[in-house]
């Protein structure tokens, strides 16, 4: 199935086996994509099940048939939320697009003492659909939850995990990795065996509202700064809430580039090919 296109749809376009495409769907997947009649792709719902699917047409357009349910796990065996402060520009498209690629599951933006940026309804709607075209290219279960942005004392004071890191440039803090390499191994993937009653998969909870799960799930916060960093009082702030001050190396990292090398060493850790 490697080789078919994917397109993430609503579950609320599903019914009887049935996909209702919406008009830009149609247009990707007709024009874009030169798919006809007749045609398979792969639809995803963003909440852990993907479909085997054939193009059809009818009298008001192109839908599409549910041929079978494809078993698949592409997720981290951890559940990773991403508090980012908003850098100045469209840097937060990037990382909101590598993020998803390397499998966060929620990302939270931040405004922070430092931040620049005003984000608009417009922004957020932006960063949701770039994080279902990064879900789709990336073969996701899931599509990330992106938030709406909140500042800073909101974040760190409603976090609900209890393995939660805040990265920092300078200090001696210990580095990230060996926090990481030090915590118990989840006792069981995130994407579990189909549930009995609907055969579908329970989507993940925001975890700003809620603690750790029963079921042995790790879940990891990791906030990471905007440009020239998170500010004294602001750490020691995070520090107060139970966040572990940590390093991501010696070097000085753009504040693009921190929440990837974050992500890439929590994939490091935690995931086997």
């Amino acid at each position: 199935m490697a080789q078919l296109q994917r397109l993430a749809v609503s579950s609320t376009q599903i019914c009887d086996r049935k996909i209702d495409l919406t008009r830009e769907q149609q247009h990707y997947l007709n024009r874009v994509l030169r798919l006809s009649e007749g045609d398979r792709f792969i639809a995803m719902d963003g909440r852990g099940h993907w479909w085997c699917a054939v193009l059809g047409v009818q009298e008001t357009g192109l839908f599409a048939s549910i041929a079978e349910e494809i078993a698949a796990n592409r997720e981290l065996p951890v559940e990773v939320t991403l508090m980012a402060a908003l850098p100045k520009g469209n840097g937060f498209d990037e990382v909101v697009r590598q993020a998803t690629e390397l499998g966060v599951a929620s990302i939270v933006p931040v405004t922070s003492d430092r931040t620049l940026l005003k984000p608009s309804a417009q922004k957020v709607d932006r960063w949701r659909r770039i994080a279902a075209e990064a879900a789709e290219q990336s073969e996701r279960q899931f599509v990330p939850t992106i938030l709406e942005p909140v500042s800073f004392d909101i974040a760190v004071k409603d976090c609900g995990q209890k393995n939660r890191f805040i990265c920092v440039a300078r200090g001696e803090n210990r580095h990230l990795w060996d926090c990481l390499v030090s915590l118990e191994p989840p006792h069981s993937p995130l994407i579990r065996a189909e549930q009995e009653g609907d055969g579908g998969f329970d989507p993940p909870q925001h975890p700003l509202i809620r603690g750790e799960q029963e079921g042995g799930e790790l879940s990891i916060v990791i906030a990471v700064g905007p440009e020239g960093g998170w500010t004294e009082d602001e750490v020691k702030r995070a520090i107060e809430f139970g966040f572990e001050a940590v390093s991501l190396g010696s070097r000085i990292l753009r504040a693009v580039t921190a929440p990837i090398v974050a992500l890439s060493l929590v994939g490091a850790a935690f995931e086997k090919c």
